[in-house]
């Protein structure tokens, strides 16, 4: 089954599946090997110091030679260092998130770079399109990690995006088998963005710990907190506790950022520590039964998708 459609030629790849930009999960080892499998590998530059971002991309460089981009979120700090680090490693794609894409579409477009936010609206994906931005994701807050204030499951979002936006969107938010991508772009997506599936792949750089946990978690281990500061999604410990008890306390931005503290994310994902950390994964989690190289994922994902393509549906009428 040959594949081409918008995607995948904006990207110049197989298949329309992008590895999602995750702090302190997705270095040049996962990003490559989601580039040489046929999807698009991105390395999170949100974990990362400018220099730790530049050695990322040179080892990515050595490790593929097909494309690959960056994910920038917009809120964290050093981010003129990350633009000019991208534009000096000239650096294809960019996937901007968490922020306004109006300051930085324009500067990395007149280098040539193609440029795509995540969004969580329709709203967002408008300005994404006026800001310059070649296509969008459209991430439901089944998604882990920072999420949106809408709390617009992918079912909904996804079609609402496609109807607002003249370019090109990804699906993005719960997403981890090819029957899932199947439907996303049933409801009219060009491709999907996969996080938590990716999490749990063995060229992930997130602690074996963490993996080990999210591969346990159902059904409503993970909930959406800190939602007065940004939503993130993050698995039920000891840190979402007491999260959650000064959330109904009544606690203050300034309380809850004290709370929060530096290093939290790295603590949890990185480091392993399974009480105080923080663990940020998607309600994908539940569905994922074992850690696998990235390339047999995108290699299942394609298979299910073409056989979902194919297949009557489970309940077709008779």
């Amino acid at each position: 089954m040959t594949f081409s459609n918008s995607i995948t030629r904006l990207f110049d790849i197989q298949y329309p599946i992008i590895q999602a930009g995750m702090v302190w999960n997705s270095g040049w080892r996962l990003a490559s090997a989601v580039s040489n499998a046929g999807g698009l590998g991105l390395i999170g530059s949100g974990s990362m110091y400018p220099d730790v971002l530049r050695e990322h991309i040179r080892k990515c460089r050595a490790a593929t030679s097909r494309p690959f981009g960056v994910n920038i979120p917009l809120l964290y700090p050093d981010i003129d260092k990350h633009i000019d680090i991208v534009i000096a490693e000239k650096i294809p794609i960019v996937f901007t998130s968490a922020g306004n894409p109006d300051k930085w579409t324009g500067v990395l477009k007149k280098q040539g770079i193609r440029v795509v936010h995540v969004i969580s609206s329709s709203r967002f994906a408008r300005k994404a399109e006026q800001a310059g931005c070649d296509a969008v994701v459209a991430e439901g807050f089944e998604a882990g990690g920072h999420n949106g204030r809408e709390e617009t499951t992918s079912m909904v979002l996804i079609p609402a995006v496609v109807s607002a936006v003249k370019i090109p969107v990804l699906a993005a938010g719960g997403i981890a088998t090819g029957r899932q991508m199947f439907a996303a772009m049933a409801l009219g997506a060009c491709g999907v963005q996969i996080g938590t599936r990716f999490l749990l792949s063995e060229e992930s750089s997130s602690h074996p710990d963490f993996k080990k946990r999210v591969l346990e978690s159902g059904e409503g281990d993970t909930m959406l907190a800190l939602k007065p500061l940004m939503p993130v999604r993050l698995i039920r410990n000891g840190f979402y506790k007491k999260v959650e008890e000064a959330e109904q306390s009544g606690a203050t931005k300034e309380e809850l950022l004290r709370l929060l503290g530096r290093g939290r994310a790295k603590r949890g994902m990185f480091e392993g520590d399974l009480e105080e950390g923080e663990l940020e994964a998607g309600q994908s989690g539940t569905l994922v039964s074992e850690i696998l190289p990235a390339g047999s994922i995108i290699e299942n994902l394609w298979s299910e998708f073409r056989k979902t393509w194919s297949d009557p549906l489970p309940c077709n009428p008779e």
